[in-house]
């Protein structure tokens, strides 16, 4: 019995392209001082601004230590406000400076989807998301992406 090639699986394709959209749009939002995470974070918070990270931690699904976590980075960045709310925990909330960049944040992820999907038909990138959606429903994936 013949042993099966590694190109010859849909998921090693998959994963390249995957890694090769995720490796550059990190370096990008690098250049805009933040991480994947972070972008991920704030675009969430954007969003739900002025909320509990355990509110915020159901809605990515990811635990209350990952969110406590990347709340202090980007409260040390300036970028969220972290308030106390009234012996109930915390609140958190975009800052003034963290609020403007969103729009130019998500229009760095519109590029970079656009750079690798922008060969597709419309079509075919309608047929693509609809797939992968399929599939993670399927399996239950659900953790929004943050790495």
């Amino acid at each position: 019995m013949p042993i099966s090639a590694l190109t010859d699986h849909t998921g090693y394709w998959l994963r390249m392209v995957s890694n090769a959209v995720s490796q550059d749009f990190a370096c990008k939002l690098i250049a805009e001082g933040v991480t994947v995470a972070e972008w991920s974070f704030m675009r969430v918070l954007c969003d739900e601004d002025g909320t509990a990270p355990t509110l915020l931690a159901v809605r990515m699904r990811m635990t209350c230590g990952a969110i406590s976590k990347l709340a202090d980075r980007l409260v040390a960045k300036g970028l969220v406000a972290r308030t106390e709310a009234g012996g109930c925990g915390q609140i958190l909330s975009l800052t003034a400076e963290g609020r403007p960049k969103i729009p130019v944040l998500a229009a760095m992820a519109d590029a970079n989807d656009a750079e690798y999907f922008g060969v597709l038909s419309q079509t075919d990138r309608e047929a693509l998301s609809r797939i992968l959606q399929t599939l993670a429903a399927r399996r239950g994936v659900i953790k929004t992406p943050a790495d």
